[in-house]
C-alpha cells in the first residue's frame, strides 16, 4: 500500500490526488508587470530515456504545465547553484564555484546584494551535509519571514525559542 504522510493524505482525501509532482523540470518562470512571480512553466522528464550527448533524461512531449506560484524555492543539492539563475538576477558570487555572496544585513546573514533575494545551503556555503542544508533553510525561512512581515517567530540557527531574539 502506498503511504502518504498526514498533509498529503489530507490533500488526497479532500482533492482526490497526491499533490506531489516528480520528474518535473522547470522551463520558465513567469512574472507580472512588477516582476513578481506568478507561475512556473514545467515539463515532465523521463530518466529512462537520456538524450545522447546531452541531459541524462528526455522531456516528455505534451506534458507542459503551468503552475501558479507566489514563491519559488530552488533545491539543487550537490550540483551547486544554478549559475544561469544567479547571472540573470545579477547576484554577486563569492568564489569561482559560483556560490552566491551573502551579507549580514537587516534580515540576517542570508541576504544577497538584491533586495528580497535570499540564499542558503549549497548556494551559500558550498556542498555540505544535509543537516547543514536544513539548518541553512531554517535560517533563510526566518530571514524571509522577517523581510515579509517585519518579525518572525520561526526557529532558526542560533535562536532559542522563547528568548528575546525569538520575536525579532
Amino acid at each position: 500500500m502506498y503511504r502518504l504522510d498526514y498533509s498529503h493524505a489530507e490533500n488526497k482525501a479532500k482533492h482526490g490526488n497526491d499533490p506531489r509532482a516528480y520528474h518535473v523540470l522547470a522551463k520558465e518562470f513567469i512574472g507580472d508587470e512588477n516582476g513578481h512571480i506568478v507561475s512556473v512553466k514545467t515539463v515532465e522528464v523521463d530518466w529512462s530515456k537520456p538524450v545522447e550527448g546531452g541531459a541524462p533524461f528526455s522531456e516528455v512531449e505534451g506534458s507542459e504545465k503551468e503552475w501558479p506560484a507566489d514563491l519559488v524555492l530552488l533545491a539543487t543539492g550537490f550540483v551547486g547553484p544554478e549559475l544561469e539563475v544567479g547571472e540573470m538576477l545579477g547576484l554577486e558570487t563569492q568564489n569561482p564555484r559560483g556560490n552566491w555572496q551573502t551579507f549580514i544585513g537587516e534580515h540576517g546573514e542570508f541576504t544577497t546584494n538584491l533586495e528580497g533575494i535570499f540564499v542558503a545551503g549549497d548556494c551559500r556555503r558550498g556542498q555540505s551535509l544535509v543537516v547543514w542544508a536544513i539548518n541553512e533553510g531554517r535560517g533563510a525561512a526566518r530571514a524571509i519571514d522577517q523581510y515579509l512581515t517585519g518579525s518572525s517567530l520561526l526557529p532558526a540557527p542560533g535562536v532559542t525559542q522563547g528568548s528575546a531574539l525569538a520575536g525579532a
